[in-house]
């Protein structure tokens, strides 16, 4: 079994062990997608994302970006605790390394491989298939009509989508997944408002570049990460509106894959 990151550090004289119970997992500190204070203590990372600084000060963290899913990091250590999960556990980790790899097609490495076909034959079935195929709000199809009305393609390897009145922050996460399988693009960037702030997902068919594209394209506005074929960033509106930011990230991300970023693209449908 192999421990990355940092050591349980001692406690020094006096101190108290319980500092903070706070555990991220799929996230950390700083990222912008979560609504940790900035100043809380963290305990626990588990993470796949790259390392961010404020990570170090976690007492313990296991960040693999080499890793497609931190499900399957969670794996290994449910692996070095116990011989057999519980149904539910084994479907709800499968099911992380499933969609983070997409089915092991989408940034999977060795130890996600391992972990997948090791839940395989642990997992509850039926539960797999209610989680695969649930129900969704009426929400969710008004995202995707507005994703699909909005969506623009630039010099046919580009697709630029918008997401009106979002109630749920995933919507554009859920929608460029969506839009990357149109023939031909190679990304997809998908933005919606959600309360006070914008979210961005990157998509993209190579094996890497989604986060540096996002970092790029969101610069100092906020905050962005991810690798491989995958990123999301988040921006805080702060007065700003919304539709001039979707045109300045929409020439941004243009500008940094090589395209006219004054191209009007071509409406998908």
């Amino acid at each position: 079994m192999r421990y990355l990151g940092y050591p349980l550090r001692p406690l020094a004289d006096g101190e108290v062990s319980e500092v903070s119970s706070v555990a991220l997992i799929d996230t950390q500190p700083g990222a912008g997608n979560n609504v940790l204070p900035p100043s809380n203590d963290v305990s626990i990372v588990f993470d796949h994302h790259p390392e961010r600084q404020e990570t170090s000060a976690a007492r313990f963290a296991d960040v693999r970006p080499e890793v497609g899913a931190t499900s399957t990091i969670l794996t290994e250590y449910c692996q070095a605790a116990t011989s057999k999960l519980p149904p539910l556990i084994a479907t709800a980790l499968f099911y992380g390394i499933k969609t983070d790899t997409m089915g092991l097609g989408r940034g999977a490495s060795p130890s996600d491989v391992a972990a997948y076909f090791y839940l395989q034959a642990q997992i509850d079935v039926q539960a797999l298939v209610k989680i695969e195929r649930a129900q969704v709000p009426a929400e969710y199809f008004q995202g995707l009509v507005s994703a699909l009305q909005s969506a623009r393609v630039y010099d046919e390897r580009l697709i630029v989508s918008t997401v009106e009145d979002m109630g749920r922050p995933d919507l554009p996460a859920e929608m460029a997944d969506l839009l990357l399988r149109l023939k031909g693009v190679e990304w997809v960037m998908c933005m919606g408002v959600h309360d006070d702030g914008m979210m961005l997902s990157v998509r993209t068919n190579h094996q890497r570049g989604a986060g540096q594209l996002i970092q790029e394209v969101v610069g100092d506005l906020g905050s962005a990460g991810g690798h491989g074929a995958m990123a999301a960033g988040q921006i805080p509106l702060e007065g700003r509106d919304p539709e001039a930011l979707f045109h300045r990230l929409r020439q941004q991300a243009l500008e940094r894959l090589g395209i006219d970023p004054h191209a009007s693209g071509q409406a998908l449908i």
